[in-house]
């Protein structure tokens, strides 16, 4: 977190910070000292996480959630939209956000029910594609099913993808693996995912697609 805001601050206009606290990461002894770090930073950013479940981590779900929805209050008081990280998780995390009203969030690499996906667009979330588009059926499903609209262009950088270890540059995978299923041109995928970003996170960049 402290390196991301550091490159933030480095580089104005064209890097924008989000902090998190990944649920993979929650240990009981440091909650409170990373809950506060959100607080005093939360206004430095453009967005918070990845937050949210892991049903499949060792970390103790009761745990997770108390963390989650702590993490929910400081977004809605800073009013930051939540990036939102729910593996085996989505209903909970959907219900949580939901309750709590929040309004902006995307749903980071969404593999989840494409019944669930539907109330999430219909709340006005949104979803990410990453390069896992190349070999993931239950990713391919949810893209194909969401609007573009409702569509935001990752990487997950530096996770690898099977023989692809991700950077940056490999949003143009997911940028063409968007423009695959949904059979349109990648200039109109990456105008309409640029505007998505820009709207969804306040951002007032450049792009060579306005």
């Amino acid at each position: 977190n402290e390196r991301t805001l550091k490159i933030a601050r480095e580089n104005p206009g064209f890097v924008f910070a989000a902090i998190g606290y990944h649920p993979w990461e929650i240990r009981k002894e440091e909650v409170e000292g990373n809950l506060d770090f959100l607080r005093k930073e939360a206004r430095n950013c453009v967005a918070i996480g990845e937050v949210g479940l892991d049903y499949r981590a060792r970390v103790k779900k009761d745990l997770q959630k108390e963390v989650f929805g702590e993490v929910i209050r400081i977004a809605l008081q800073h009013q930051k939209p939540l990036i939102l990280h729910c593996r085996y998780s989505h209903r909970r995390v959907f219900e949580m956000i939901a309750e709590a009203g929040v309004r902006k969030a995307v749903f980071h690499w969404y593999t989840g029910p494409l019944d669930l996906l539907e109330e999430i667009i219909k709340a006005g979330y949104y979803i990410s594609a990453t390069p896992a588009l190349t070999y993931s059926p239950p990713h391919q499903a949810a893209i194909k099913e969401a609007p573009l609209e409702r569509i935001l262009l990752e990487t997950d950088t530096p996770v690898q993808y099977k023989d692809l270890v991700s950077r940056p540059k490999d949003v143009l995978v997911s940028l063409r693996g968007v423009a695959r299923i949904k059979g349109v041109d990648p200039a109109e995928v990456a105008s309409l995912t640029t505007r998505n970003a820009t709207g969804l996170f306040g951002l007032d960049a450049p792009s060579p697609f306005r």
